[in-house]
């Protein structure tokens, strides 16, 4: 999309506000690679689907500076809750006040440690699952995703389309690319969700755990 376009489309959503543009702002000032934060139009678009789906728990494997977990704590309904969780502790100190005094600091319980190993152990039947985290192990992060969710329930994984690197020819032999092609091979070949890849940004798959 180019920045024409992509103006035109962000000046007709709903609007950022004003505490994400100063998040997005301060994760492009501060952390190495701000662009991997979800930003205006997928932010909104996280929102909205949670809107739809109506989840009660949401659980995120890659928070980053905390975007998108306050993005989907927007959309949740009273009661509910996002378990985000980041393995690398030294992005605690930049994320945890961002999301400590986000307005839906109640919605989001932020937990330094790997989703793989631990959020299996909260013992929580989830309903939306949001992987954004180390590419190398996105298909492992997909089937611990898929062990914790109801049937019927989503994932999303994002950067699936990961900068066009998919289509390289002969094929990357950087581990993150081989992550993604990996995963999206994986997914595709699964018999136990439907799947539907979107072009948005850097590449978003919708799944659907099978009833």
């Amino acid at each position: 999309m180019n920045y024409e376009l992509e103006n035109y489309v962000l000046s007709h959503i709903d609007p950022e506000g004003d505490y994400l543009y100063r998040l997005w702002r301060a994760t492009n000032v501060h952390l190495l690679r701000g662009r991997m934060a979800s930003g205006h139009l997928q932010g909104r678009l996280l929102k909205m689907l949670v809107r739809m789906i109506r989840p009660k728990n949401i659980l995120e494997v890659g928070t980053f500076s905390g975007y998108s977990a306050i993005c989907m704590a927007q959309g949740l309904e009273e009661g509910g809750m996002v378990y985000t969780y980041e393995i690398n502790d030294e992005q605690e100190d930049f994320t945890r006040p961002w999301i400590e005094n986000s307005p839906v600091a109640d919605k989001i319980r932020f937990i330094i440690g790997d989703a793989i190993k631990e959020a299996p152990k909260l013992g929580i039947e989830f309903d939306m699952a949001f992987i954004d985290g180390d590419k190398r192990t996105y298909i492992e992060s997909y089937e611990m995703a898929l062990s914790v969710l109801r049937p019927g329930g989503f994932i999303l994984a994002d950067n699936t389309l990961w900068d066009g690197h998919v289509l390289e020819v002969p094929k990357s032999s950087d581990r993150q690319t081989a992550g993604i092609e990996n995963f999206n091979d994986f997914v595709m070949n699964d018999s136990r969700v439907e799947k539907v890849l979107l072009p948005l940004r850097d590449g978003l798959t919708l799944i659907r755990k099978n009833p």
